[in-house]
């Protein structure tokens, strides 16, 4: 079982903005790596601190985290939870520490070693059919990333000799501590540009158009983030390439409307249909299935199509289609369809007889979620 966001940080749940931020500092300050050297348990501390930071102090991740806790996160990309690693975590939060440890924690390589830049992201958005998002698809995206230009040579930084970060030993309220900065020769590459191509820019990258192919799982949801590693920017001298950021943009159905994984369908009939019974075509991903509709159902009714719905992103079973029956009222009548229905007012077949087992319009609305 997952630890509660609210409790590894130690505030309520109505903790404001400031206290989420506050709580953030104090456990990233405790069990940073630079005050707890070589501990692995420390470290894990500071993970979850970090992630339970990262939902918390979104307004739209925070909501969705109090209304249906980790699973409203697990396996949908929306955050990156227990998998972020220290760059990402300084990448996104160093802002948060202040002056406690200096500057700039962007390429933190976390084991002591060489440090390594790590490119930008790039960001693009991918729009998808219903279609597409219930059988999953791949999609093959044009991008312009900068990547490294044939030809480009470079050096050792003089300044951090190859190291990438510039090493102080500051006092701070918590006693001497060494930090690490970005070194302001290279911008942390450690590495200089001995030679480049003229059609390289200063740090000996260049821009190509590259087709990057993206395999999209069936299930995933509008205002999803997925990640292709390594398609992004890539960084000077011995860095790492950034990532590719997909969002996903779904494309609403002509006929078909999605809840999470199930689909919800109106269905019209006639007021003789109703009556008499019909058996209808309707409109489902897989193609057109055909159901029997029996004498006397009533508007407001719902059916169950099981398995008729969206592939559950984690790979659990389908969603459902709810098919929604709405008994259709003419507007206008002829003569001879208006003699008939007067005739029927006061007639007893006519009056409405609902049965203990013809739920109320709320308890369809009920049962349609649980």
């Amino acid at each position: 079982m997952k630890d509660d966001f609210y409790d590894i940080l130690g505030i309520q749940k109505n903790a404001s903005e400031a206290e989420i931020k506050k709580a953030y500092r104090k456990k990233a300050i405790e069990y940073h790596p630079d005050k707890n050297p070589g501990d692995k348990t420390a470290e894990e501390k500071f993970k979850k601190a970090a992630a339970a930071y990262e939902v918390l102090s979104n307004p739209d991740k925070r909501a969705k985290y109090d209304q249906y806790g980790h699973a409203a996160f697990d396996g949908s990309g929306g955050f990156s939870g227990g998998g972020m690693n220290m760059e990402d975590i300084f990448s996104q939060f160093g802002d948060i520490f202040g002056g406690a440890f200096g500057g700039s924690f962007s390429g933190f390589s976390g084991g002591g070693g060489q440090h390594r830049m790590k490119g930008s992201n790039l960001r693009v958005r991918v729009k998808l059919t219903l279609d597409e998002i219930v059988i999953g698809v791949e999609k093959k995206i044009k991008v312009k990333r900068k990547v490294k230009a044939q030809g480009v040579r470079y050096t050792t930084c003089n300044t951090c000799h190859g190291s990438g970060q510039i090493l102080r030993v500051t006092n701070t309220i918590l006693g001497r501590m060494q930090t690490a900065s970005a070194c302001h020769v290279c911008q942390g590459t450690g590495q200089a540009i001995l030679s480049k191509p003229a059609d390289a820019d200063a740090q000996g990258l260049k821009f190509v158009d590259e087709t990057v192919s993206i395999q999209i799982p069936g299930g995933v949801s509008d205002g999803m983030q997925l990640k292709v590693s390594g398609k992004g920017n890539d960084a000077p001298g011995n860095g790492i390439p950034g990532d590719l950021i997909v969002l996903i943009e779904e494309v609403e159905h002509d006929l078909l409307k999605r809840e999470g994984d199930n689909l919800h369908y109106d269905l019209y009939i006639s007021f003789s249909e109703a009556a008499l019974g019909v058996s209808k075509e309707i409109e489902t991903i897989t193609g057109k299935v055909r159901i029997k509709l029996e004498p006397g159902i009533q508007s407001g009714k719902i059916l169950r199509l099981k398995g008729k719905g969206v592939s559950n992103v984690n790979g659990y079973n389908k969603g459902d289609l709810l098919v929604h029956l709405n008994v259709w009222t003419p507007k206008e009548l002829s003569k001879e369809q208006r003699d008939f229905f007067e005739k029927m007012i006061d007639d007893p077949n006519f009056i409405p007889k609902p049965e203990k087992n013809d739920k109320s319009f709320f308890e369809k609305v009920k049962d349609m979620f649980s």
